[in-house]
């Protein structure tokens, strides 16, 4: 079996070589010269997956290393009769800690939250679930948007106007154009007139569910909001004038703990194994990291901020795409924006890590972010 797989997909080396053999290539530069030969493709969201890209190959199967699905043509793929997998769910977590560091910067918002304040979420699928999840454990009330569910599948269902008028919104749907409720440019002028300067919006969706244009105009107009960024309309094009605007920016990254890449390769590896009627191969998780140590002298929500941030340090992302984009030409900015993505640095996630406690209060929040208590 012949294996073309975009580069920065980790784990590969371990769960893929014993299936066949493996060439890797970066996954912009893909092209269906590149697969005249293949039989299994591996992709994430930067390649375009289509008739145009599969056509005079053989390949009989791609798989996706992403939650989100708007980079593959699936009709496409199922009426060619060529198999597909993803990797819903693999993220969710990785994500859920992004939206918590971003909310714990902020001077109040954890305060506020706790004192009666709610997140609204829009989208619930594995992440806004899991964020629901997370926000209750700790205390913290929501509202979830998601007219794709029926209202007995959401906990506390609400329209987008109700979800808008929550202290912290948090987008998590994935980017669709069709009807009947597509998501693209959900967020427009209108909707984001209705957040002021006490709000917080985080997109760790797609860039194109907010209309950029807008958003860029209402943070220029008066009382704007505070405004998180992990994706943006035209990837790899990051406009700079927002990014000199927004309060944070990343460079698509929200879901790329070590962790989550791991589980991600797994999940590709077992639907390939499946998919050929491969003998399995062991598919292990990644090893325990080291134990977290709270400083001395923390008290009260000052332990739940420092949680938050423990294993990922959202300012030092912000401050990477910063100095990587603002103040080169456009090209230069686009591949920056890919090469932070390639070698992004080793991070691990806060569930699953063991955290030593030293009151009944911090025992509580950990188990309520997923650590194992000490």
């Amino acid at each position: 079996m012949r294996i073309l797989a975009d580069q920065n997909i980790p784990g590969l080396e371990w769960y893929f070589q014993p299936l066949g053999e493996v060439r890797l290539m970066e996954g912009r530069d893909i092209t269906a010269r590149d697969l005249r030969d293949v039989d299994v493709l591996l992709v994430r969201s930067v390649t375009r997956v289509d008739q145009a890209l599969l056509q005079g190959s053989r390949v009989r199967f791609v798989g996706s290393a992403t939650a989100g699905l708007d980079h593959v043509d699936i009709k496409g793929l199922r009426a060619a009769g060529v198999g597909f997998a993803a990797a819903p769910g693999a993220n969710a977590n990785a994500v859920v800690e992004y939206v918590l560091a971003a909310i714990a910067m902020q001077p109040d918002m954890l305060e506020r939250l706790l004192d009666g304040g709610r997140v609204g979420i829009i989208g619930y699928g594995y992440v806004g679930r899991l964020l629901r999840k997370r926000l209750a454990a700790l205390g913290i009330a929501s509202l979830q948007c998601d007219p794709w569910l029926a209202p007995d599948q959401v906990p506390e269902s609400a329209s987008l106007d109700g979800v808008l008028g929550c202290d912290v919104v948090s987008v998590h749907t994935s980017l669709t154009r069709d009807g009947p409720w597509p998501s693209f440019h959900l967020l427009r002028a209108s909707q984001l007139a209705r957040l002021g300067s006490r709000n917080l919006l985080i997109n760790a969706s797609r860039g194109a569910v907010v209309d950029q244009a807008a958003l860029l105009a209402r943070l220029q107009a008066t009382d704007p909001p505070q405004c998180v960024l992990d994706v943006w309309e035209f990837e790899p094009d990051v406009s700079v004038a927002l990014l000199r605007r927004v309060s944070v920016g990343t460079a698509h990254i929200a879901g790329y703990s070590h962790d989550a890449k791991l589980a991600a390769t797994r999940q590709l590896a077992l639907a390939v194994q499946n998919a050929f009627g491969l003998l399995q191969h062991p598919v292990t998780a990644a090893a325990a990291a080291d134990t977290l140590v709270p400083p001395a002298g923390l008290r009260g929500v000052a332990v739940l901020r420092w949680l938050c941030g423990a294993r990922y340090d959202i300012r030092a992302d912000d401050r990477r795409l910063r100095e990587a984009v603002l103040g080169v030409d456009a090209v230069r900015a686009r591949k920056a924006f890919d090469e932070l993505r390639r070698t992004y640095p080793m991070r691990r996630e806060l569930a699953g890590s063991c955290v030593q406690a030293g009151s009944a209060e911090q025992r509580r929040w950990i188990s309520a972010l997923g650590g194992i208590v000490g």
